[in-house]
């Protein structure tokens, strides 16, 4: 295996695009269909698919996280984010399970955690 995404279902494609490219700092990959209904947005190794919801039904939601997103520099984007007015859910904060992260909420409703491993293994964060 070499690489994973994660897929997320939302309501607006478009608007959605816009969130996570103006105020999480991703770029976009491209649109596909007409009207758009599925996207690709990436910042760095990460990509997240956005996948217009095709049915009248609510968009599922996970328990809690949908994705959790290592970064390098957690202070750095923490301070990226809030100066394009993103709302922090959680954190910044040092956790058991040994990583210093925070909490976003996209506008959709999936929450999104970054987190930097503070003491990663040989081979990455999260390993």
């Amino acid at each position: 295996m070499i690489r994973s995404s994660t897929v997320l279902q939302v309501r607006d494609v478009v608007a959605s695009e816009a969130f996570y490219r103006e105020q999480l700092g991703f770029t976009t990959a491209g649109f596909w269909g007409e009207p758009p209904c599925f996207c690709i947005v990436g910042r760095g190794t990460v990509t997240v698919f956005l996948d217009q919801a095709r049915s009248g039904d609510p968009i599922p939601v996970n328990q809690y996280w949908a994705a959790y997103i290592y970064v390098a520099d957690v202070g750095a984007l923490l301070g990226e984010v809030t100066n394009n007015a993103v709302d922090i859910l959680r954190g910044p904060e040092d956790t058991p399970y040994g990583c210093r992260d925070f909490d976003v909420r996209d506008p959709d409703g999936h929450i999104l955690c970054f987190g930097q491993d503070l003491t990663p293994g040989p081979d990455g964060p999260g390993l």
